[in-house]
């Protein structure tokens, strides 16, 4: 069963900038509601227990937020407001789910993913990257429905224009397992156009197994000087591991960039 998530918050959101100079972009609204909510809700209904925040020291406000029944309790006993009251379990709720974890230096998805292997309980775990939304299906719910149907890591697919695939992860196919799902030979970071195996790009969900901590632990630094996950999900196909790229059936919304941001508000507005 997949029980835990983790989602890395590290990231100091420069495509969000001047915003993000004094706010951390998980915590920015979307239609009244901040980010990372959403992807909570996502979570919870997926049937997630436990959910690891990978926080860094500059993005302390995200746990503040979570941690603020001191501000919560003195305006509720002054105006016993039925929203606020309302706001503030939801916020208790979410709490008990959470644990956080550090990562104060920018060394990458794969460092970000190795802070949390002390915490991981099971041989599968879920991961969410909070700049992607998917939004009128449950994403994280179908992929573990596939994860238990194949007994296999699972990435969330989507086809993408083909003169955009420089700008994603792309999947090297194997071979079609039905309708929505395929087995995958590798992941090509950024390919060209001319050298992209596919259009099915890489998109922030994954399920994947926790044999990955021993990859991440023995990775030397890649591009940037990074750790990157992309690298410990190629070893492990290199050995046979079975991953599906899973076509999910919502929305993407891409909340990482201001323009995506912009987007995103308009889009979650009209549900």
């Amino acid at each position: 069963m997949i029980k835990q998530a983790i989602i890395p918050l590290a990231g100091l959101g420069t495509r969000l900038l001047p915003l993000t100079s004094v706010f951390a972009k998980e915590l920015l609204p979307i239609n009244g509601k901040p980010g990372i909510e959403y992807i909570l809700d996502e979570c919870i209904e997926a049937g997630i227990k436990d959910v690891i925040f990978i926080i860094s020291k500059k993005k302390i406000m995200i746990k503040n937020y979570f941690f603020n029944d001191y501000f919560y309790k003195r305006i509720i006993k002054k105006k016993k407001d039925p929203r606020i009251i309302k706001e503030y379990k939801k916020i208790l709720k979410y709490k008990k789910m959470i644990k956080f974890v550090y990562q104060n230096k920018p060394l990458g998805t794969g460092d970000a993913v190795l802070k949390t292997k002390k915490f991981i309980k099971n041989k599968f775990f879920l991961m969410l990257l909070p700049d992607d939304l998917i939004v009128k299906k449950n994403c994280s719910k179908s992929m573990i429905k596939v994860h238990k149907r194949f007994k296999a890591s699972v990435m969330a697919s989507m086809n993408v224009d083909k003169k955009t695939v420089s700008r994603w992860g792309i999947f090297k196919l194997d071979k079609r397992l039905d309708k929505k799902n395929y087995s995958i030979k590798d992941v090509i970071e950024k390919p060209s156009t001319k050298t992209a195996p596919s259009n099915k790009a890489v998109i922030g969900r994954y399920i994947l197994p926790k044999t990955i901590f021993a990859k991440l632990m023995d990775q030397k630094p890649g591009k940037g000087g990074e750790i990157h996950i992309t690298d410990a999900i190629q070893s492990l196909l290199k050995e046979k591991n079975k991953i599906v790229a899973h076509n999910f059936s919502g929305k993407y919304l891409d909340c990482g960039s201001m323009n995506g941001y912009i987007k995103s508000t308009l889009e979650i507005s009209k549900l």
